[in-house]
């Protein structure tokens, strides 16, 4: 089984397993055939965000315990879909990504500048 590669090329790292994250809840950016929404930026999402993502109908803020989702803070760190994410960087709002954590995949919506722009471990 070959390991899911991250946007600079290396090896998929975790996103965040506080909250758990990902589409497979795995802590990571993974994804696959099942994953509609390419959950695959992972981010550090911001009050501006969240504000952002519930304007557009996603709110990430409010739990919902019958999906086991605590609901988000400032400051915690989630598995976007890239389109969001994208969107949200149009409109000013995108949160801080962590390219190392952030699937390959992300760059068939984003471009790897545009992720390094927002980067928290680019140097």
């Amino acid at each position: 089984m070959t390991s899911a590669k991250n946007v600079v090329g290396g090896e998929l790292l975790t996103c965040c397993t506080s909250p758990m994250t990902g589409f497979y809840r795995d802590g990571m950016c993974n994804t696959g055939g099942g994953d509609m929404g390419a959950h695959v930026v992972c981010a550090r999402v911001s009050a501006e965000f969240l504000a952002f993502s519930k304007s557009r109908g996603n709110d990430l803020s409010t739990p919902v315990p019958r999906f086991n989702f605590p609901g988000l803070n400032p400051g915690d760190c989630w598995c976007l879909c890239a389109s969001r994410w994208k969107e949200a960087l149009d409109a000013g709002a995108a949160p801080p990504v962590m390219l190392s954590a952030t699937h390959a995949l992300a760059l068939e919506y984003v471009s790897l500048a545009e992720l390094k722009q927002h980067s928290l471990d680019f140097d």
